[in-house]
């Protein structure tokens, strides 16, 4: 006897696999809902975070950046209620026109160019040297990175000062010259009153104060060598100093290439040191393009220059990106 298989009614299965298919502790159709609504009030949260910040960037950068740019097409003094439109002839009167500014400006970029020439080079040898010895350091060595980073960490302002009141005629440096029977090498001036030793001077002053980050960033590069490179340069017959030469020295390359990024970019634009310790004297031996453009824009009165001193700002704008584009390419190219 035979039994006739048991039909099912016309959409039964599929109401079955629909609760199959439907997850776990879903009531319906109905329950994405409440999701999408806790959603869109993270997204609007996350807005309401994120505003102030945005609105704050467009006001102190981008509005602050297009205001210098269109003001380095004209001239104003900063209290009168208008502008006057000269278009090109801010950057004209600063490279080559003008009598009175351009001869400064020309002045100010050669020994802005001996900063730029002299700072990495000598940021490179110290620090460079500093830190393989420094990483030879077995005992010690936090302390040790703390005092050789300290000058980086100490008050700008305050550093200065000390550092006039050690360069002085009666300062410690010519002291000192005194006690080791060096006093042909003192300065009667002072090292920052001669003409002839003051740019010298600030370039050893700014050099101090970058060592420190470049230090630092070797030292980093240093602990991240694969021993065994070291060690089959040993082992070829390669001493301590083959070694760092042949061997380290180009493996921390890249950090070469951003130590001198840096301390370009510092002598481009930092006139902090400058200003404090020499005002850019004396005679102007030690002025640079970073104070011109403060003098220009704060130490004229109510003479027109804000748009000379916007101009120049752009003028060191387009040349520290040539030149993180020149460094950025030799980069690549030796990677």
């Amino acid at each position: 006897m035979t039994t006739a298989p048991r039909q099912t009614a016309p959409g039964a299965a599929g109401d079955s696999g629909e609760k199959r298919r439907r997850p776990a502790g879903a009531p319906g159709a109905a329950a994405p809902a409440p999701r999408r609504s806790a959603r869109s009030y993270e997204t609007l949260t996350g807005y309401l975070f994120v505003g102030p910040a945005v609105v704050l960037f467009c006001v102190m950068g981008l509005y602050t950046v297009g205001y210098g740019f269109a003001l380095s097409f004209a001239t104003w003094n900063g209290f009168s209620p208008n502008w006057k439109w000269v278009g090109l002839d801010n950057y004209a009167d600063l490279l080559w026109r003008s009598p009175v500014y351009a001869p400064r400006v020309r002045h100010a970029a050669l020994n802005t160019l001996w900063v730029m020439i002299a700072a990495p080079a000598l940021t490179v040898a110290v620090s460079f040297p500093l830190a393989v010895l420094l990483n030879r350091v077995k005992r010690f060595r936090s302390v040790l990175r703390s005092v050789y980073f300290l000058p980086y960490v100490t008050s700008g302002v305050a550093v200065f000062f000390a550092w006039q009141y050690i360069l002085q005629p009666d300062g410690a440096v010519n002291l000192l010259l005194d006690g080791l029977g060096l006093g042909s090498l003192q300065q009667p001036q002072g090292w920052l009153g001669n003409p002839s030793t003051a740019l010298p001077t600030m370039i050893v002053v700014t050099v101090w104060g970058q060592v420190p980050v470049a230090m630092l960033l070797y030292l980093t590069g240093l602990q991240g060598i694969d021993r065994s490179v070291l060690e089959a340069a040993e082992l070829d017959g390669a001493g301590w100093w083959r070694t760092n030469a042949s061997v380290v020295w180009p493996l921390v390359r890249p950090i070469t290439a951003v130590v001198v990024l840096l301390n370009l970019r510092e002598s481009l634009q930092g006139f902090q040191t400058f200003l404090v310790m020499t005002n850019g004297g004396p005679g102007d031996h030690t002025n640079v393009l970073g104070l011109e453009a403060y003098r220009l824009a704060f130490l004229k009165n109510l003479s027109p220059t804000l748009g000379l001193a916007s101009a120049l700002g752009w003028i060191l704008f387009a040349a520290a990106l040539v030149l993180a584009l020149i460094n950025l390419r030799a980069l690549r190219s030796k990677t």
